[in-house]
């Protein structure tokens, strides 16, 4: 089922990003859309993005749901892991991962993407939490990826 769901939220976000040079409008779209359609499972859905200033750090970004950590350093916590090795990461139990960064108690299982420019460059991450445990798998891991690679522009202008 959640296959079929990322096929359609693929076709949505597209043709409203198609065009969009605000890496923050899209993102903001992207969130939106992926908290709605997966709720309740999907219990926070954000975007932490690389702070141009700082660019070891990132920066909350547009998301829905409680509020989220400000800033995470590379390396540390789930996104900040993600940050630095590039790759995605799905988390069954948060409370099980070394130097797990609790924004919000009710956190359960994370799963981490990272969102790269059109250069390569790693431009931010999406974060999604849940309060269930072990609430992502590889449809997910697929289905998010494939939107990330949608969020993609020449432009990546906060």
């Amino acid at each position: 089922m959640a296959v079929m769901y990322y096929e359609d939220l693929k076709a949505e976000i597209r043709s409203i990003v198609a065009g969009e040079t605000s890496a923050v409008a899209r993102y903001a779209t992207a969130a939106c859309l992926l908290s709605e359609a997966f709720r309740p499972r999907f219990y926070w859905t954000g975007f932490y993005l690389v702070d141009p200033l700082k660019p070891y750090e990132l920066v909350v970004g547009p998301y829905q749901g409680t509020l989220g950590c400000l800033r995470i350093p590379f390396g540390r916590g789930v996104c900040g892991h993600v940050a630095q090795t590039r790759e995605t990461l799905i988390v069954p139990n948060v409370h099980e991962f070394e130097g797990h960064i609790a924004c919000d108690s009710q956190t359960n299982s994370e799963i981490v993407v990272p969102v790269f420019a059109s250069d390569g460059q790693l431009a931010a991450v999406l974060d999604i939490d849940s309060t269930q445990l072990n609430a992502f798998d590889e449809a997910d891991k697929a289905g998010l990826e494939a939107i990330c690679q949608i969020l993609l522009s020449e432009d990546t202008r906060l």
